[in-house]
């Protein structure tokens, strides 16, 4: 029977889960000719084998485990792009989203030849155990996705969905990957008006496993936002760099005052805390956010910070040359100031990206740290999974 849906499913540490899900998929798509992808992010608890022994037995179990990349969005592609279904869901595997509406889902977008299904928790009786705090997070989430929206969604930030491939082959090429909104993310990347339906329902409690809402969901969801605003003029890393900098001259300014005006130092002493103080703030930001998928950890933090240090004050002295030649050639103040400052951005950009942040050394250093945690793990590749380098 030809393939009807495919139920992409992100994972990270989700092995006492994905049983009970299987159980509850199988029962629920009954009446659908069905495959699952499970697309893990090498979850530490044993995730991917415990996945691969039920692909033993059931063909339409698949396992993709990624190795050195992580992120929801991104694994969500990746799984999207994996199946030849003409209709692809995307679901959580913590149980929280409620399976068993996935067939009024899929016949909602198959009969009304509709680009997506959104399971919503907005509409009335859909909340339902989420706490008061996530579903207020939830709201200011809702309204900042307006910002690059095309539609109005009662719930752009659900996770739980069902895409048109129409409408997935149409928006490939401008799907960000970032954070943990897919759905944002392909509703943003839409050319045109989408015809969409919104199906409530009641999210569950986590009963196993752990929560992945932190602050870095919320860094990446900002992310997202900024990389659909400005993505096709400005890269999102360097327009994160440039607006740590900017944040940076307020902390500069802060300490000098400190420095000068509480502590009596002289005014030479002062500027120099203050930049060593505005670098420091600097480095260890763009680490946390800019740079977090390289992030550097344990002695590699002193050896980045110091290399940041070189490096920002080559691109502060060569600030000073730019400005100086501007300035003398006749320039007002300000309008040497900014070129100045933009060869500054760009050195100090460019520089620390390739020697402070070096991609292979962080995938190097971070397959070590897998290896270590696998340990003992049984890292065969049984049939139904395919290993992502």
């Amino acid at each position: 029977m030809p393939l009807d849906l495919a139920v992409v499913i992100p994972t990270l540490n989700e092995a006492a889960n994905v049983g009970p899900l299987i159980e509850r998929l199988r029962h629920t798509l009954r009446e659908i000719e069905w495959e699952a992808i499970f697309v893990d992010d090498n979850s530490a608890d044993g995730t991917a084998p415990a996945l691969r022994e039920i692909a033993r037995t059931d063909p339409r179990i698949r396992v993709l485990q990624r190795i050195g990349r992580e992120g929801l969005a991104s694994a969500c592609i990746e799984g999207m792009f994996a199946t030849a279904a003409p209709y692809i869901a995307v679901m959580d595997a913590d149980l929280q989203h409620d399976e068993s509406i996935l067939p009024l889902m899929y016949e909602r977008i198959k009969t009304g030849k509709l680009d997506l299904v959104i399971a919503s928790r907005v509409n009335e009786g859909g909340a339902g155990e989420l706490a008061p705090g996530r579903v207020r997070l939830s709201g200011l989430g809702a309204r900042l996705s307006r910002i690059v929206c095309k539609c109005d969604l009662n719930d752009p930030m659900s996770g739980f969905f069902i895409v048109n491939r129409h409408l997935l082959d149409e928006v490939a090429n401008s799907l960000s990957g970032v954070g943990f909104k897919i759905l944002l993310d392909i509703v943003a990347s839409a050319r045109a008006p989408l015809r969409f339906a919104e199906i409530p329902y009641r999210f569950r409690q986590r009963q196993r496993g752990e929560s992945k809402l932190d602050l870095n969901v919320g860094l990446e969801y900002l992310e997202l936002l900024l990389d659909k605003l400005l993505g096709r003029v400005i890269p999102l890393r360097f327009a994160m760099f440039v607006l740590v900098g900017a944040i940076g001259i307020l902390v500069h300014l802060a300490v000098l005052a400190i420095l000068y005006f509480v502590t009596r130092l002289g005014f030479l002493y002062s500027q120099a805390g203050a930049t060593l103080a505005a670098m420091t703030f600097n480095y260890l930001v763009n680490n946390l956010t800019t740079f977090r998928d390289r992030r550097l950890r344990g002695l590699a933090i002193l050896k980045g910070l110091l290399i940041f240090y070189a490096a920002c004050s080559v691109g502060a002295v060569g600030n000073f040359a730019f400005a100086k030649f501007l300035f003398t050639a006749g320039l007002p103040w300000y309008m040497a100031a900014i070129p100045g400052a933009m060869v500054s951005s760009l050195w100090n950009f460019g520089v620390n990206t390739i020697l402070t942040w070096r991609r292979n050394v962080h995938v190097i250093e971070r397959r070590r740290v897998i290896s270590s945690e696998a340990g003992q793990g049984n890292r065969a590749t049984a049939p139904g999974s395919v290993p992502a380098p």
